[in-house]
């Protein structure tokens, strides 16, 4: 099988390591330099140091064009920011014949104007329908860190889409003896549970960072999981879809893992650092601080109470301190569950 990755951060090469070793993988960067470099070196030193490439594996760094209309799956690696733009660039390429993927969580932002006719942010498939119809597209998720992926260490993913053949195409391009790959038509539950977990991990390193305990992690993990239902079953997703690896399994490695960047966050904030500090400490995308507050105007649209995701976002734009967040929600009104 062939298999394009476009996008060289850790999670697209991560990926590419992984298939690499089972098919012919090209792993597109958008700097050629970089690009040659990491083929010189057969490993990328920048996100993954120490992680050799695997035998199948190839970086390029040429222009975009015909030579990936010869793929078996293209696979899009770059943030929610970036995905409006490569899908238009890919339309005219691929056409419907190239089965495409994206890896990317999270819901557009809106103020960069590129929704400006809309009323709210927009997910990854929505925006697939909007710029390009033709392709045939869905989204590879769930609880994962490209580390361990890149190590071949046990992990499990979604394959979601309501296109049968992209789902079998994502199944046969990456499952492997150390990655399972589930199928999955609920693209919508997908999404939403693979977007608002970031939100909710950062709510979860505050806690963690505040030192509140594990009583308290363990309520704001469950409660956040009862936001992100709301909100998708609001947005047409099926229930059950969010007691699944893209829904339970996603928050909790995310939530909890050491290695999540979203988590760091909320643990940068409970320190004292401003955002800004917290974010240029990464070093990578954090993508529950750019997502946060398009999630909670969506869910405000729909009517959807989510008040975590709230006190995140008011958290993030300096209306509330840590300690203010926290008082914020323990101090709500008695409620059933």
């Amino acid at each position: 099988m062939k298999i394009a990755v476009l996008g060289a951060g850790a999670w697209g090469t991560a990926l590419a390591i992984n298939a690499g070793a089972h098919h012919s993988v090209t792993l597109w960067a958008r700097d050629a330099v970089q690009a040659h470099a990491m083929q010189a070196q057969r490993m990328n030193t920048r996100y993954l140091p120490e992680q050799p490439f695997s035998p199948g594996l190839q970086v390029s760094g040429a222009p975009l064009g015909a030579w990936l209309a010869e793929q078996d799956l293209v696979v899009i690696g770059s943030p929610m920011s970036s995905l409006r733009g490569m899908l238009t660039q890919l339309a005219p390429i691929l056409g419907d014949t190239v089965p495409v993927a994206w890896l990317c969580k999270g819901f557009e932002a809106i103020s960069s104007g590129v929704n400006a006719s809309s009323e709210v942010g927009l997910m990854a498939h929505e925006v697939r329908a909007q710029v390009a119809p033709q392709l045939r597209g869905g989204a590879l998720s769930g609880p994962s860190f490209a580390q361990e992926v890149a190590r071949g260490m046990p992990t499990a993913l979604v394959a979601a889409s309501p296109f049968a053949d992209v789902r079998d195409a994502m199944v046969q391009g990456f499952h492997s003896p150390s990655l399972r790959v589930y199928a999955n038509d609920d693209i919508v539950g997908v999404e939403v549970g693979g977007a608002v977990k970031n939100v909710l991990a950062i709510a979860t390193g505050l806690c963690d960072g505040l030192q509140l305990g594990l009583n308290a992690r363990a309520a704001l993990i469950t409660r956040g999981l009862a936001e992100i239902t709301r909100l998708g079953v609001a947005l047409g997703a099926k229930a059950e879809t969010f007691m699944g690896l893209s829904g339970l399994g996603d928050l909790v490695l995310t939530a909890t893992g050491d290695l999540s960047r979203n988590r760091k966050v909320g643990l940068a904030l409970a320190q004292g650092m401003t955002l800004q500090q917290a974010v240029d400490s990464l070093g990578h995308v954090a993508e529950g601080v750019y997502c946060a507050r398009t999630v909670v105007q969506r869910a405000q649209y729909l009517g959807v109470d989510m008040p975590i995701a709230q006190a995140v976002v008011a958290l993030l734009d300096g209306a509330l301190t840590p300690a203010q967040a926290v008082a914020l929600l323990m101090g709500r009104g008695a409620k059933g569950e």
